[in-house]
């Protein structure tokens, strides 16, 4: 909603973006959203668990959960279509074809974008409506199935600590709806095939195994003797290992490939018979009339390869893996008595203490949000960083603490 004078009078639209008196014609060129009816999104919850308590110290707990989120926020665009389709399409060869072949194929990349500004790529411009009208509509959907361990000991002999591993699997055609992750696209690569958006999330982690420990020393914990006590006793020893599969990503052709007027979420080509992980661009092959008429891969070995315009792609969402979490924080405590009641303690915490290198999309050991926004070089074929995480993406290094408090 916007404070500026006339805004309700104009249709909702902003007068700056229309002329002075717009006609129904002006009013209708200048729409570049809908708001929908809306339903309120839900979750239905399901889960089972068994506790056990054993040798009095230890607890067993064993769950299985499930969601299913429904009417979740979908990003659309109504009024376009995709032009490129399965049988509808200029190749992409993994070899040169004769020119006598090139001559032969039916459709130009001229005659397909001329498809595209019309009212087949847009069936709402004959209505008037020419620029692209963007939709949150409550269309997505999600589903997890979770099996969690956990074993936990509470605190006796100087040592409490609790392991954790979750086996899960969240798939959804939705993760997004704004431009929050480059990793996973926020629109659909095809507004009338949702169905094809269905797929692991991402948001996905198979695999998550967690220890937590902490140990407290007894070492002359009792002596009358304050150097012995102090200076080799009052030591306190704790940590947190974590482990978490990878995020997989969207491999991204950074172009309008199925020519819907939309670069967002179009996908790439994929080469059974490639080797895995290499990708490829490609060149345009002209017929003898200088059109575009098909795609030559420079790399035939590839397995990821770019779909340019025209181009129909295959690959699926969110199939691309990136680096697992595999990390050590620890954080050792020294006290010293002062005084009767005083204490001094001096603490020294290590983030990812063994220096592991760790090329993950975002933080090993915190939540802060880290923008890749709009970021997709290394997501889109023959990009020479495709896939090459620790040329884009932070090690972790490791990161020291050092603090001290006194109290009395």
């Amino acid at each position: 909603m916007s404070d500026t004078p006339g805004y309700l009078a104009h249709g909702g639209i902003l007068p700056t973006a229309t002329a002075p008196n717009p006609t129904v014609a002006q009013l209708r060129a200048a729409t570049s959203s809908y708001l929908g009816n809306q339903q309120y999104g839900y979750s239905v919850n399901w889960n089972f668990g068994i506790q056990h308590v054993f040798r009095n110290d230890y607890t067993l707990e064993v769950r299985y959960l499930g969601n299913h989120g429904v009417h979740l926020l979908y990003q659309e665009q109504l009024n376009r279509n995709a032009i490129v389709t399965a049988t509808h399409n200029l190749p992409t060869y993994l070899q040169l074809p004769s020119q006598a072949v090139i001559d032969s194929l039916p459709l130009t990349l001229a005659g397909l974008t001329a498809e595209k500004n019309s009212a087949v790529g847009n069936p709402f411009l004959p209505y008037g409506f020419s620029s692209t009208i963007t939709a949150y509509l409550p269309r997505g959907n999600s589903k997890y199935n979770g099996l969690a361990v956990e074993l936990t000991k509470r605190f006796s002999a100087h040592l409490l600590f609790k392991g954790a591993y979750t086996w899960s699997h969240l798939l959804d055609d939705s993760s997004a709806e704004v431009n929050s992750t480059a990793l996973t696209p926020r629109r659909p690569q095809d507004f009338n095939n949702i169905r094809s958006e269905w797929a692991s999330s991402l948001l996905d982690r198979r695999h998550r195994f967690t220890y937590t420990w902490l140990y407290e020393a007894p070492w002359f914990q009792k002596d009358g003797n304050w150097f012995k006590r102090n200076l080799v006793g009052n030591l306190q020893f704790a940590g947190t290992y974590t482990f978490e599969a990878p995020e997989y990503a969207t491999p991204q052709s950074a172009t309008d490939s199925n020519l819907n007027g939309d670069t967002a979420g179009d996908r790439v080509i994929i080469n059974t018979s490639g080797t895995p992980g290499v990708s490829s661009d490609v060149k345009a092959l002209k017929n003898s009339n200088g059109d575009t008429v098909a795609y030559l891969a420079n790399n035939p070995n590839a397995q990821f390869i770019r779909a340019m315009p025209g181009a129909f792609a295959t690959s699926g969402r969110n199939i691309l893996r990136t680096e697992p979490i595999n990390n050590f924080d620890f954080n050792i405590v020294k006290s010293f008595a002062v005084r009767e009641r005083g204490k001094l303690e001096l603490r020294a915490d290590f983030f990812n203490g063994f220096n592991h290198p760790q090329y993950t999309p975002g933080r090993v050991n915190n939540v802060t949000f880290l923008n890749r926004s709009g970021v997709t070089n290394y997501l889109t074929p023959g990009n020479p960083v495709f896939g090459q995480y620790d040329q884009v993406y932070s090690s972790n290094p490791r990161n020291i603490q050092m603090a001290a408090k006194i109290t009395f």
